[in-house]
């Protein structure tokens, strides 16, 4: 099982690797879209929290 999972962490940075570099504009939305998911989200906490504070 072990390796197994060795060979799939393999695999998987093999593909993300592949991605990037065959097609780099797609991977550069992919990592925008994540990284606004986590700003929306950070910014929803704020509003939560300074709503508790009031």
């Amino acid at each position: 099982m072990a390796k197994l999972k060795k060979w799939g962490g393999y695999a998987l940075i093999a593909f993300v690797a592949f991605y990037l570099l065959t097609q780099p504009e797609s991977a550069a939305g992919v990592i925008q879209s994540g990284l606004d998911l986590l700003v929306g989200g950070a910014e929803s906490m704020s509003r939560f929290v300074n709503t508790l504070l009031s």
